[in-house]
């Protein structure tokens, strides 16, 4: 996910960052609550991690501010220093979680992976208006499907069939609703697998339905090539 931070004290900010990094995320750092403004107007952003302490705004200035609650970017509020009452204001004011520092990359690992795949949501609703997407063919083939959980677990799985856009998967194995996967399966253009985050969007007697999230350019290229054969 494109998550941003924002952390006044630059050795701070540089632990956020490498630890985001670690997980597999895309970080990008503000100094200030007038930055973070910036960019959230500037980038499409997953989720905000937010210091209540900062220079100028603070946190919770951050909060009340218009393009901030009209943004519905998730934000997780933190704080070193903060009371009681103060974290009950943050989640009043919109902020989805609050969390004390120092926190702990197991911590932040824990809320990242219950944001995500709201965060795919989102995307893939904003996704579904651009033009590309609309148009995408769907073809039947029959792929072997690694179907991999969040939680590490692993099960296997064949396509219903493909387009740019998505797959529909047939297993044993069910998943919920809106639940995110990453899948890796492998064109018959004799190109390497593709591995992608993709969200369950929906199920039926036929198969699973996910969505392609974060698909590259090249496969998207591949799966469009196959699809106009």
């Amino acid at each position: 996910m494109r998550v941003l931070v924002v952390e006044d004290q630059p050795e701070v900010g540089e632990v956020f960052v490498d630890s985001l990094l670690e997980l597999g995320h895309q970080p990008s750092l503000a100094r200030s609550a007038e930055a973070a403004l910036g960019q959230l107007e500037t980038e499409r952003l997953d989720v905000i991690i937010l210091d209540l302490s900062l220079p100028g705004l603070s946190g919770l200035d951050f909060l009340q501010l218009r393009p901030v609650r009209a943004a519905g970017v998730p934000v997780v509020a933190m704080s070193g220093v903060a009371t009681e009452s103060q974290a009950r204001e943050c989640l009043r004011l919109g902020a989805l979680d609050f969390v004390g520092k120092p926190v702990a990359v197991t911590r932040l690992a824990e809320i990242l992976a219950f944001i995500e795949p709201h965060a795919l949501d989102r995307r893939q609703r904003a996704a579904d208006e651009g033009p590309e997407r609309r148009r995408s063919r769907h073809v039947r083939a029959r792929l072997p499907v690694r179907v991999q959980e969040y939680d590490g677990s692993q099960w296997e799985g064949t396509s219903v069939d493909v387009s740019p856009s998505g797959m529909k998967v047939r297993a044993e194995t069910r998943l919920e609703k809106g639940v995110a996967a990453r899948l890796v399966f492998t064109p018959p253009d004799g190109g390497p697998a593709v591995d992608v985050m993709s969200l369950l969007v929906r199920a039926d007697a036929d198969g699973q339905a996910f969505y392609f999230v974060n698909l590259t350019s090249a496969d998207f290229d591949r799966l469009k090539t196959l699809t106009e054969r």
